[in-house]
């Protein structure tokens, strides 16, 4: 009795047949090493059958999930075993369905019995069990044994050979014997670290071959398990002059009995290698259609052929060097720390391989509801991207509930030799909004700096049929993996070049005009200026922006030379490699027990702070409370951008043993004085037995001579913060005008506000209630002409250049402005600009001509427009014009001066 169709074992249940009845043995050993957990555990019960065995595991205080793929076995287990409590009877095969009726929680009990033998895909089967499994459960397989089973009946027992496969992986095994049955109890992750091996020496000069990679329509990769207790792929060594994916295309149907046409066979790449010093060249060939039932051809040779989660393959034991060099070539990273390889990939188009199971297709659809009603995704396009592009195809080495989580999970990709991830696949939920925030047409053209293939993807789909993709990234293994998942699961609208995305694509995929969005994955010190300048005007470009150590995704929009944010979300990315790689300085003290990082790039003097640290500690309160789950990024951005020597003070000990109340291993905003440092902290206030019934306060800490007037500062910045920035709803804080503008922009030409200087970027914050100020963050810089305008009048020539020079010079971030020079350019702003300042007794008016108007008013010649718009309609209100008016005129002018205006 060795079935295979479902409609066999459904005559034979219907035909009032069974197995063995449970015996005694069996049930002893059962309730002497599987015991039910104090208070009831949970079992799940495989291949059900008549449901003997559940009844009995329910009478040992398991509540049990009974499965079995025929309605017949199932009808009878109600007919002889329904009046029983705690069992639940599913209509599931292990082996095909998606099995989202089981219990979300795991089982502390599975079990298979007399069942084993019959699964075809044995090692799937059992590692996907296995990971049901809850800590400290167990998996009985209970079986026939060869030895002790007729020779005709063999097919439904194991040998030892597949005893030791099932039993190899697991912490502990446990073989009991029940009378002609073998019970084996496995405890603890089955995990088999997967080893690449070699075969035994060859007396040839050299090897060559071809492997055929095949994939069921569940996207599964098929493997035979040799005698030797190696898996390996379909194929063998060519014969003579044959054809390469012929080769593998006649291996694959004499190995497994499946049927390929070499027309849908494609070599992938060419692998060359040694065997035993043996030079060896393989061919991989990826098989992209197939029919026919899988059967072992072979049987002197292989025991059996079964298909492989891609997520599993890191765990299955021995794998035949070259199997796992070809599979790393279909799927680079799936099974990790291969020998090395030379591989020369075949520039040979192939079509897109389909197949997945039925639980991806719902896990997805529960991934992209979740986004959707976190409000991430607002649009039908980005929506449908999200319920369509296969995101597990991106991620081959991670399970698939672990791909499609919902919230904030990453999948990490890629890590250096410290154990930092370098790629990943970002959270679907940022994913969805930093699209969104491109604001994509269809057929637009696209720019992405560090690649993986899923995001791309997604901007593929919603950009539509003509849309195109260009992803860059530096490292060869990331484009190498990239190109092979585009290949394997993608539209064929996605470019993947290998390069340093800070210098932009290559010239020749720059469409005309610039790309119409660019969107950035990885942690941004500085906007590298190829970005910019590559995007078309008015196109959006979203990155992760890294502002003092505190990362946002910020969406820009280009108007002229100068990028205008436009959004902003709370984020965090892989930190940025290449040309853009930043050193923080970073400053140790008391023996390491605290560090200072300086985010921005230039380390202040320490001097004294050792000395500091061990005196008296000041205290300020600040007044500013706060409750449970409230948000307090916007904060740390504020401290950050408007306060002058700002740093991160970070803890490597608990408070217990320092001398700060930081919690180890984590960092607070601080600044730095002459041997003095003050930083901020929170200490509770209010307790309650529920989380929204306690509130904390922020308060200042200081050290040092410094350390009351350093505190006061800090104190003060948190209050602006609290009255200008905050707002009772965690989504409603104020968000600051951004704009950034090249490297080299003088004071004058720049807006009133905070300004963080970066290597080729001038940031300028804008907040709530700092309306004049001007301050530098970063590359130290004069300003002490600031607010000076000095008109040269008389006819144009070197005289006057060299006076102009000379006043730069004397006077940094003073304006020196020659009326005749820019005559012209004041004549294109100065309409609009007078026509903003009349309205300024009309908020509202006022700031949509600003809005509509920012490609011309925001710019180096709309600044100079303003102050002579100003000083015009200052001068009228002078003489008595327009008395309402003068109020209004005043702030602004004093804000591009920062000089005060003096009442009329």
């Amino acid at each position: 009795m060795t079935y295979i169709a479902r409609d066999e074992w459904e005559k034979h249940f219907s035909d009032g047949k069974g197995f063995r009845q449970l015996g005694e043995r069996e049930r002893d050993l059962l309730a002497e090493h599987t015991p039910a957990p104090d208070g009831g555990g949970r079992a799940l019960d495989v291949g059900c059958g008549t449901g003997e065995l559940a009844a009995y595991l329910a009478s040992l205080g398991y509540a049990v999930d009974a499965i079995d793929f025929t309605d017949s076995a199932l009808a009878r287990a109600r007919d002889e075993h329904g009046d029983v409590e705690g069992v639940r009877l599913l209509h599931l095969d292990i082996e095909h369905d998606d099995l989202a009726p089981l219990h979300d929680a795991g089982y502390d009990l599975i079990t298979l019995r007399l069942m084993y033998a019959f699964v075809q895909d044995r090692s799937r089967v059992v590692h996907g069990l296995s990971e049901r499994l809850r800590d400290g459960g167990a998996l009985v397989v209970i079986t026939p044994v060869v030895q002790n089973t007729p020779e005709e009946r063999r097919g439904i027992a194991l040998d030892e050979d597949e005893i030791a496969v099932l039993a190899a992986g697991w912490e502990t095994v446990e073989r009991l014997d029940a009378g002609s049955l073998a019970i084996l109890v496995l405890r603890g992750p089955c995990h088999a670290d997967t080893r690449a091996v070699e075969k035994g020496p060859t007396t040839g000069h050299a090897l060559t071959g071809a492997l055929a990679v095949v994939t069921d329509g569940a996207g599964r990769v098929l493997l035979g398990r040799s005698r030797r207790g190696v898996l390996e792929l379909p194929g063998g060594k060519t014969s003579g002059a044959e054809d390469i994916a012929a080769a593998a295309v006649r291996q694959l149907a004499e190995q497994t009995g499946l049927v390929a046409d070499p027309a849908d066979a494609y070599v992938v790449t060419m692998l060359v290698d040694d065997s035993h010093g043996i030079p060896r060249l393989t061919a991989v060939v990826r098989v992209t259609a197939w029919t026919g039932t899988l059967t072992n051809g072979e049987p002197e040779l292989f025991d059996r052929w079964e298909f492989f989660d891609l997520h599993a393959l890191a765990g299955v034991g021995d794998v035949f060097v070259p199997a796992a060099q070809a599979l790393d070539a279909v799927w680079p990273g799936v099974i990790p720390n291969l020998p090395p390889v030379v591989s020369y990939p075949v520039a040979a188009e192939r079509p897109p391989v389909p197949g997945e199971p039925a639980e991806a297709v719902r896990l997805r659809r529960a991934m992209a509801e979740t986004v959707i009603g976190g409000g991430w995704a607002p649009s039908e396009p980005v929506r449908d991207a999200l319920r369509t592009v296969p995101r597990h195809r991106f991620a081959p080495e991670a399970n698939l509930a672990a791909t499609y989580d919902g919230g904030d999970r990453a999948v990490v990709t890629r890590r250096d030799e410290t154990g930092t991830a370098t790629s990943s696949v970002s959270a679907a939920w940022l994913q969805a909004r930093m699209i969104e925030n491109l604001g994509l047409a269809p057929g637009a053209i696209v720019f992405e700096a560090g690649s993986g293939g899923y995001n791309a993807e997604l901007i593929a789909h919603v950009t539509g049929p003509c849309g195109r993709v260009v992803t860059v990234d530096i490292d060869p293994w990331v484009v190498r993996r990239t190109r092979a998942f585009t290949t394997e699961a993608g539209s064929g609208r996605v470019t993947v070049v290998e390069a340093d995305a800070a210098l932009g694509a290559p010239a020749h995929l720059v469409p005309r005009g610039g790309f119409d969005a660019s969107v950035i994955t990885y942690n941004c010190w500085d906007i590298a200026p190829a970005w910019r300048e590559q995007l078309a005007e008015g196109g959006r470009l979203v990155l992760p922006l890294e502002v003092g150590g505190y990362t946002r995704a910020v969406a820009f929009e280009r108007r002229g030379e100068v990028l205008h944010a436009r959004g902003w979300t709370y984020c965090g990315f892989v930190r940025d490699q290449g040309q853009q790689a930043r050193t923080i300085p970073v400053v140790s003290l008391l023996d390491g027990g605290l560090t200072l990082r300086f985010e921005h790039g230039i380390a202040a003097d320490t001097t004294g702070l050792e000395q500091a640290l061990r005196g008296p500690r000041h205290e300020a309160a600040t007044g500013v409370t706060m409750g449970a789950n409230a948000y307090f990024g916007s904060l740390q951005l504020y401290a950050a951008t408007t306060l002058p020597a700002f740093c991160r003070l970070a803890a490597h000990q608990a408070p217990a043993e320092g001398v700060t109340a930081i919690r180890k291993d984590r960092d607070a905003p601080a600044i730095v004085g002459d041997a003095s440092l003050a930083y901020l902290t929170h200490v509770q206030t209010k307790d309650g037995e529920r989380p929204q019934d306690t509130a904390w306060e922020w308060v200042v800490h200081a050290f040092g001579e410094q350390g009351p007037e350093l505190a006061e500062q800090l104190a003060a910045t948190v209050r602006a913060w609290d009255r200008h920035v905050r707002a009772d709803d965690n989504d409603k804080h104020a968000d600051p005008v951004l704009t950034v503008h090249p490297a080299g922009t003088p004071d004058h030409l720049l807006p009133g506000g905070d300004v963080v200087d970066k290597t080729s970027s001038r940031l300028v914050f804008r907040w709530p209630g700092r309306d004049g100020h001007f301050a530098a963050q970063g590359h130290a810089r004069g300003n002490h002409g600031r607010g000076v305008i000095v008109w040269l009048n008389g006819p144009f020539g070197g005289g006057k250049t060299t006076l102009a020079a000379g006043l730069c010079r004397a006077l940094p971030g003073a304006t020196v402005a020659d009326p005749e020079a820019i005559c012209d350019l004041l004549r294109s702003t100065l309409a609009g600009q007078a026509l903003r300042a009349y309205s300024l007794t009309q908020p509202a008016t006022a700031t949509r001509i600003r809005h509509e108007f920012a490609h011309v008013l925001d710019t180096p010649a709309g600044r100079a427009g303003e102050l002579v718009a100003l000083a015009q309609l200052l001068q009228v209100a002078d003489r008595g014009g327009h008395p309402d008016l003068a109020p209004h005129l005043a702030r602004p002018a004093e804000h591009l001066t920062g000089t005060p205006v003096p009442a009329p």
